[in-house]
Formats: structure tokens, sequence, C-alpha cells
């Protein structure tokens, strides 16, 4: 780096600058850029103003700048908005500005799990969509068929639409009949079959994530089976589930066969037994998790390798690989995203199944006492709603349920 030559210093240049200075011909080159460059003294050097050309020639290089931003903004919405217009996704036509997407009613389609998952990936994001956007609550229904419990679930949606989404996958086989004024109609997903407890299920409750990450706006993801019935009205369970800082997923380390004594050491080195968690199947998710379930490749692989090989006991491994892969995995990549616990009640006695509630089991005080044996923490704070959804419920609780629910559930 060089000084500016003042009065104080101008003995200090090399013999050429001074020449340059004493010399009566007009300035090179050299001298311009020097003087150009460096402050101008206040007596001594006068001060170079640029050429009318050079400040054209700057404004010109600018304008061309400032048009190529232009320019490439634009291709990359118009390549945006072109990807979504491909996937069938339509611009709501109230609010352009917004650039806000919506899904097809139609949530039937012949992608393969791959490409589903990719095409999630993909529009999960062009996040700059979902400016201007109502978050939803993607209920996500993992069912055998039918949904016994529907009216009850007609009447905890009624009133809240543009709020939620519902997405169904039943058995390949079952083919919903639906009302068109249903909330499930035309909600069910392309599907495949599930075998309890298998890998099979993990794929299912991925598929159901993908589906319902293809919604720019939905925000929240539950899963839900045909058994689980809401424990409070939807406005309480939207503002429960929008105002929280984490996904509610269960995942504990327990030593005993049912937990630890289901690793395989097999795992390693993806999967150390410090990293193995057992959870309820049963979750809720933010956007934010939902996205690293379905995009999680590497440790899947590993279940997948194992899952055929190994048994423990009368169970085949694979029969148990539900309990602990979506537990393990976001311990391992996202522990501080997570709750640690479910939202969705069940009565466990012993056996592989919790315990089934009917007509004459449900009542009042039946219903306000799931909330009042327990205590847990919400953004962590202490707290006296643990679940905000119970299971399992058979068919015939549907009556007293309606009966009960403007009184104990608050709404109907």
């Amino acid at each position: 780096s060089s000084q500016c030559a003042t009065g104080s210093n101008l003995a200090e240049l090399p013999p050429h600058f001074t020449s340059m200075k004493n010399s009566s011909s007009r300035p090179t080159q050299s001298s311009m850029e020097i003087q150009i460059h460096c402050p101008a003294p206040a007596t001594k050097l006068p001060r170079k103003v640029c050429a009318p050309e050079e400040v054209t020639l700057l404004l010109r290089i600018l304008a061309l700048l400032l048009l190529l931003l232009v320019v490439m903004s634009i291709a990359t919405t118009s390549m945006d908005d072109e990807r979504l217009r491909s996937w069938r996704f339509r611009p709501r036509e109230d609010d352009d500005d917004s650039m806000a997407y919506q899904p097809p009613a139609d949530l039937m389609h012949n992608m393969s799990d791959g490409e589903l998952f990719q095409r999630a990936m993909d529009v999960s994001q062009l996040s700059r969509h979902r400016l201007g956007m109502v978050p939803k609550i993607a209920f996500m229904f993992l069912t055998k068929g039918a949904l016994p419990l529907s009216p009850l679930w007609e009447k905890y949606f009624a009133g809240h639409s543009g709020l939620y989404s519902i997405y169904i996958h039943p058995r390949p086989s079952y083919h919903a009949d639906n009302a068109s004024s249903s909330v499930f109609y035309r909600r069910q997903i392309p599907s495949k079959v599930v075998n309890w407890g298998s890998l099979s299920l993990v794929d299912a409750e991925r598929r159901l994530l993908a589906n319902a990450l293809l919604d720019l706006s939905n925000e929240r993801f539950v899963l839900l089976s045909e058994s689980c019935i809401p424990l409070f009205n939807f406005s309480f369970t939207y503002q429960h589930l929008m105002s929280s800082r984490y996904s509610f997923v269960d995942a504990f380390d327990e030593p005993g066969p049912a937990a630890r004594g289901r690793y395989q050491p097999k795992l390693a080195p993806e999967i150390n037994v410090t990293e193995w968690r057992k959870g309820a199947q049963w979750f809720e998710a933010s956007r934010q998790v939902a996205v690293i379930v379905v995009n999680e490749t590497h440790y899947y692989a590993k279940f997948d390798e194992l899952r055929d090989v190994i048994e423990i006991s009368s169970y085949n491994w694979g029969n148990l690989i539900f309990y602990h892969y979506i537990p393990t995995i976001l311990t391992i990549k996202a522990p501080h995203l997570i709750a640690n616990r479910t939202l969705t009640w069940a009565y466990w006695t012993g056996g592989p199944h919790p315990e089934t509630f009917g007509k004459d089991d449900v009542s009042d005080g039946f219903l306000r006492k799931i909330n009042q044996e327990k205590n847990c923490s919400y953004n962590d704070q202490p707290s006296t709603v643990c679940y905000l959804f119970a299971r399992k419920f058979a068919p015939s609780a549907l009556e007293p349920l309606l009966k009960l629910a403007p009184t104990s559930l608050g709404f109907g």
C-alpha cells in the first residue's frame, strides 16, 4: 500500500513521481489514477473530477447489473411457479401478492414412494410461497379401513375450514364412500399394505407426512388411528399446537428387554446403544421435524437391512421396529426439537396392545380423568394438559361420546 502525496511528504516520493509533479506536460494515466484514489490536498493539488464519459460508463455498468439481478429473480420465480403447476398446484386467485398455492382437491396420484418423498422435499424448499398463508394442522389417519368415529370428528372440525387438512391411509383395497359434504370426502391417499409393527408401518407414516408436506400451508402434523378421539375442541388444540416450540414425539431410554434389550449390535456404527430409543407410535410434528423424517434415508437403510434377519423371543425383530425408528432418528438428528412425550393417551395393561374402551366405559368422569393423572411440561413450563387425543375407542363408544362432547370435550 502507498501513502497519498501531500506537501509534508512529497519529498519522500520516488523520483518519477516528483518529476511528474514538476512537469508541465499533460498528466499520464498513472498520475490520473493516483489523483482519483487519493484525497486531494486542500491547497497544493487540484481535485480530480471524473469525465462525463467515465460517469456514463459507470452508470451503464450499474444498470446492467441491476437488470441482470431482475432477470435472475424473474427466472427463479418462473421456475418455481412452473414446478408448482407441473405438480398440479394452482395459485389462489384471491391472493396473488402472497404467491400462495393450494394442492389439488384430489389426493390420488401415481407417484412411487421415492418420487413422492423427493417431491415433498422440493415443495418444502419453496418456503417463500408460505408468506401470508394461514397455518394449518394436517390430521393424518392411519387406518385399516373405515372411520367408525367419523361423526365425532365431523363435529370437531365443524366451523374451522381453512385451519386443517385431512389425509387417510387405509388398506389399498378399501374405497371410502363419504358424502361430498363430509370433511373426509376424497381425502384418501395412495396406500400400500401395512403389516402391524413392521417397517411397512413406518413407510405408511412417512407416506402420510410426504403427502401432507405437499400442502405448503400445513404447519403441524398429527398421526391418528381410526380408534382415536379428540379430548378438547378444535380451537384449543390449534392454539396448543401452533404455540408449541417442540414436536410431541415420545422418545425414552430405559433398560430392560422391551427397550435397550431390543438394540442390535449390527446397527453399529450407524446407531449406538446410547442413541437407541423407544416411544409411542402416535406423534405430532412440526413441519421442520416432518421434513427430517421424510428426508432421512441413511438410518432407514440400516433398519431395512435387519428387519427380516433378527428374532427376539417369539417376536420377529422387524415387528418391533416401529416403536424405535422415529424416536431413534430424531434423538440423533434433532433432539432439541422434540418434547420426548406423546399427546395421545392410551391405557396399557400388558401385552402388545392397549385397552379398548366401549359404550359402557365412556363417561364424563372417565374423559376428564385422562388429563388429571399426570403432570408434564409445555414449552419448558409445568402443565396439566398432557394429552389432546386418546385411544383406543370401539365403534360402540360413538353414541355416548356424541352425547358427552358438548360438556366433556367442548364441541358439538
